[in-house]
């Protein structure tokens, strides 16, 4: 074991961990980091602290010491609408580098990974396949509904309806109160629970472990597991690198079209993929949704709360559907196959169990799976979108976009933020017809922040919902409904095409052919020689704007970020 290997290199660590609280004979025995998000930011890691305490016991059961480790990430509900945003991408990158730093200055022999949210579940997975330690991941679990299955997604909407007069403040307050009514990730499929399915589709996490609603026992019981299994993988020394093969990540991929997972996937799989030189291109996600249906009904694409996709049967049950098309060969953190995974889950109860909670609801399996030959859509939700004004690519959710939509031409409306964006929409000065676009925040703009506020504002409003599509180089959230296009690379602060859109160009959008192009300018139709002439006339005008950080950690992240379709991790270059 590294960690008896090292104690003989440093003497003193014995008396540290004594220090510590470590008793003698726990010294020899298999020590395992337990990281985790744990904190008091949000309700995604608040009751983190009683996982810990469960992986811990676990892992003394085995004979193993755990050690508590605790990165705490920021919440991107409590980020929304001020600056503190710009933060939150980055803050994946540094919770990596943080874990980074606690595994290789102090001597560990395995580790338990515990998290639940848009940044620290890609964060701890991306520590995992850095460190290439035996490792497993623990999700957090996925908070309940509230009243008449009130989720936080809705929030937006209200917001916006509140902001036109159209509800009171104290619906709007109700509303607010009601929203959170437990802790877990937001009951919907935005980037917390869609992250927290990619690790178990990527075989990392306990088959059966995403999305456990966090007022249920079997969290707990599951986090115990996943302790005893840390002792598992220390002896094997099974690593992440066995698992986390590329043909794990082309599964993960396929799950996600089922679900209609959360664009933000495309930042998140590819930097861990990175991390284990594995290249994810964004040609693989689109030919990956092009043949697997979308089959799962739960918001913000589909009808019910997130909690409802466990009780179905979680990830087993959408593999199972899709089980023709995945690599059932491949290795799982348990030591077996994903197939052998799946057929034992067949037989060892977990289907009755979950589904016991469903007759009290009264709501069945097919409500919220459907079944492969009848699926919602024949393609996964994401699409991936080229042409002269996204060279690199941009994507978007097109099971959210309204069929008017989908092969369309429309007038540009250019702004250089959210914020003016935003308020122009609650105005109402924007017209059906028009591309509002938002430039100058993708990660070397401003950090690449959720454009939330401004796509809830446009989904709620009836007019523009069908009318006008939102393009920008910035990222949406998990929860994003209705017509809009992100991470348009390159980005605009890189001197991409969509810094050189100036208002009444004619943008051409065809989802089913995957473009989009500039097509005309002064709402006049050209060639294409005539555009390509235009945009070059354009680019030799165009000043790259001065960086508006100058210290901290969001100047190290404009000058060190990489594309958004390549991931939006951070690379620095000698």
């Amino acid at each position: 074991m590294k960690s008896q290997q090292l104690r003989k290199l440093a003497p003193e660590l014995d008396s540290l961990r004594l220090g510590s609280g470590w008793k003698i004979d726990e010294l020899t025995k298999p020590q395992i980091i337990v990281e985790s998000s744990y904190g008091h930011s949000h309700p995604g890691s608040a009751h983190l602290d009683k996982l810990v305490d469960e992986a811990g016991i676990g892992i003394k059961e085995k004979g193993g010491r755990a050690a508590n480790y605790f990165v705490t990430d920021i919440c991107d509900g409590e980020a929304q609408g001020h600056d503190g945003m710009n933060y939150s991408l980055v803050s994946r990158d540094i919770m990596a580098a943080m874990m980074e730093i606690h595994v290789k200055a102090t001597p560990f022999d395995a580790g338990v990974f515990i998290a639940s949210c848009d940044k620290s579940v890609p964060a701890h997975l991306m520590a995992i396949a850095r460190l290439d330690m035996p490792a497993i991941f623990m999700p957090g679990g996925i908070m309940k509904a509230g009243p008449n299955l009130l989720t936080l997604e809705q929030i937006g909407t209200y917001s916006a309806q509140y902001e036109r007069k159209e509800i009171t403040e104290e619906q709007f307050m109700v509303y607010k109160r009601d929203a959170c009514p437990d802790c877990g990730a937001c009951s919907f499929m935005g980037t917390a629970s869609t992250m927290q399915v990619m690790a178990e589709a990527l075989g990392i996490a306990l088959p059966g472990s995403a999305l456990i609603p966090a007022h249920l026992p079997e969290l707990k019981e599951t986090a115990r597991k996943a302790g005893e299994h840390a002792l598992g993988l220390a002896k094997e020394d099974l690593k992440p690198s066995d698992i986390m093969t590329i043909q794990a990540f082309e599964n993960a991929i396929m799950v996600h079209a089922a679900i209609a997972g959360s664009s933000n996937s495309l930042l998140h799989l590819p930097a861990i993929a990175h991390e284990l030189g594995i290249q994810l291109s964004p040609d693989l996600f689109d030919k990956i949704h092009r043949k697997i249906p979308y089959l799962l009904n739960i918001r913000p694409s589909g009808f019910w709360p997130g909690e409802y996709f466990w009780y179905a049967g979680g990830v087993p049950a959408i593999m199972e559907e899709i089980k023709e098309f995945l690599h059932l060969e491949v290795k799982t953190v348990t030591g077996k196959t994903l197939g052998e995974n799946l057929n034992d889950l067949q037989l060892n109860g977990f289907y009755e169990n979950c589904h016991k909670y469903l007759p009290a609801l009264g709501v069945k399996v097919g409500d919220i799976i459907k079944p492969l030959h009848t699926p919602i859509k024949a393609q996964g939700a994401i699409a991936i979108l080229k042409g002269n004004l996204a060279p690199e690519g941009a994507v978007v959710k097109h099971s959210a976009i309204s069929p008017r939509l989908m092969q369309v031409t429309l007038k540009a409306r250019v702004f250089d933020c959210e914020e003016n964006a935003i308020e122009t929409v609650l105005q109402k000065k924007i017209h059906p017809g028009e591309a509002v676009f938002i430039r100058y925040e993708g990660p070397k703009g401003s950090g690449m922040p959720e454009m939330f506020y401004t796509t809830e504002a446009i989904a709620s409003d009836p007019e523009l919902v069908e009318t006008i599509a939102l393009i920008t180089d910035g990222r949406f959230s998990g929860a994003t409904r209705g017509p809009a296009i992100g991470h348009v690379s390159p980005e605009a602060c890189e001197g991409g095409p969509i810094a050189l859109v100036e208002n009444d160009d004619l943008i051409r959008i065809d989802i089913p052919a995957r473009t989009l192009d500039i097509i005309g300018t002064d709402s006049i139709e050209r060639s294409v020689e005539e555009i390509e002439k235009i945009l070059s006339e354009r680019r030799a005008h165009w000043i790259k704007p001065e960086s508006q950080y100058k210290k901290g950690i969001l100047d190290i992240y404009t000058h060190n970020s990489v594309s958004p379709m390549k991931g939006a991790y951070m690379e620095f270059f000698m």
